[in-house]
């Protein structure tokens, strides 16, 4: 695959001796929307993800080009005027990482060539997004040995995300792919960026990603407001709690003071985020005391609480979820990212995986119209230089 890479750099681009970089993508197993909440989460980066072959230039100007849109050609800019451009489409995300770092005061004095190729399934809440903002910041920090920490390189690309990109996503997408560690999962504090690895030990399970093949149209937008209606809940809960995020807030506490939450939308959001934070926690620990079947049993509930509480699923999600919760071999399924479309995560017994990849498929097409993806993965190291 490098070498094929490094091929197609030099045809695109002339130029000989280019490096080579890799970023994952990255699933959650549990803990869906309490990131931006200050909560925990618990993702493992994988084996698919984005490629970036890069070489420095003599002069100013930056060139991407992605083999995913070969009809857009070489995007060419100058270091100069880096800012939001929508006609740039999806090398905006690289676009933005430079911009962020050169605000943060990182010297980048000279242009650069980008190839970049990815095998994650656009829009479908693997976070390929963060994948290419976190190689990009890779491939930079190396090759200009900007001396930049893996944690520290996740929040500025986080940051550009935020700011150049405007959707106000939480940290755990380009930590989890900036850290993730090979048959490990991430529980990670969004709040202190405390964390610690978890062996995956999934015995006579397997680890199946299955695409809805919906685009997520609604995610970016959905998502901003999700996350004003858990601002609005924290700003009433505050009158009573000492708090500055609800994932400081307890289960006791939420149903004490729940009340105070006037607007019934808003209630129902903090009570997933206080509920899911404390899930995942029970998830972690059963995971860690090779209980499969409890934690299959919270994916499960984590789903109806995005589905009922947060409304983030929609019948594409939910009828994949459902199929695969009904199907013998499986102990848990859930929708994984921001919804609204994209995958679910699910654990299936290997004795099992051809008759669910085939028998939910199948009834999956009949109900919905089009067929799902599937994807058999494993977990691997975080975003890295290859060559």
């Amino acid at each position: 695959m490098e070498k094929r890479l490094i091929e197609k750099f030099k045809e695109i681009f002339e130029r000989e001796h280019p490096r080579v970089f890799f970023a994952p993508g990255r699933v959650n197993l549990i803990g869906e929307y309490t990131d931006f909440n200050n909560g925990h989460v618990f993702p493992c980066a994988l084996d698919i993800g984005t490629y970036c072959i890069a070489l420095e230039r003599e002069d100013k100007n930056l060139r991407f080009y992605s083999q995913n849109f070969p009809e857009m050609g070489i995007i060419e800019i100058s270091l100069a005027d880096i800012l939001y451009d929508k006609t740039h489409d999806w090398a905006n995300y690289p676009k933005s990482v430079i911009y962020t770092l050169i605000e943060s005061g990182y010297e980048i004095k000279n242009g650069m060539d980008f190839y970049y190729y990815g095998n994650i399934p656009n829009g479908a809440g693997l976070s390929s997004s963060a994948s290419i903002e976190m190689v990009t910041g890779v491939a930079l920090n190396n090759i200009l040995n900007l001396d930049i920490d893996i944690p520290k390189l996740a929040t500025l690309c986080q940051r550009a995300e935020n700011k150049y990109i405007g959707v106000n996503s939480g940290i755990m997408d380009q930590f989890a792919i900036g850290m993730g560690k090979k048959d490990c999962a991430i529980l990670l504090d969004c709040k202190t960026l405390e964390f610690r690895y978890s062996r995956l030990n999934l015995m006579e399970y397997s680890l199946i990603i299955s695409n809805t093949n919906k685009r997520r149209g609604l995610a970016d937008s959905k998502y901003n407001e999700r996350r004003n209606e858990c601002e609005g809940a924290l700003l009433n809960l505050k009158e009573k709690l000492n708090i500055s995020a609800l994932g400081e807030v307890t289960i006791e506490d939420f149903e004490k003071y729940k009340y105070l939450i006037k607007n019934k939308i808003d209630r129902q959001r903090a009570e997933h985020v206080v509920y899911e934070n404390a899930r995942t926690l029970d998830a972690v620990n059963a995971l860690e005391k090779s209980d499969l079947h409890e934690f299959g049993r919270l994916m499960n509930q984590s789903h109806q609480s995005l589905k009922e509480k947060f409304e983030v699923t929609g019948k594409e999600l939910d009828t994949l979820v459902e199929l695969s919760q009904n199907f013998k071999g499986v102990i848990g399924s859930r929708m994984t990212g921001a919804g609204f479309g994209g995958c679910t995560v699910t654990l299936v017994l290997k004795e099992s995986v051809e008759d669910f990849i085939k028998e939910v498929g199948k009834s999956y097409k009949k109900e919905i119209g089009y067929a799902p993806d599937f994807y058999i993965v494993s977990v691997e190291d975080g975003a890295k230089e290859i060559f």
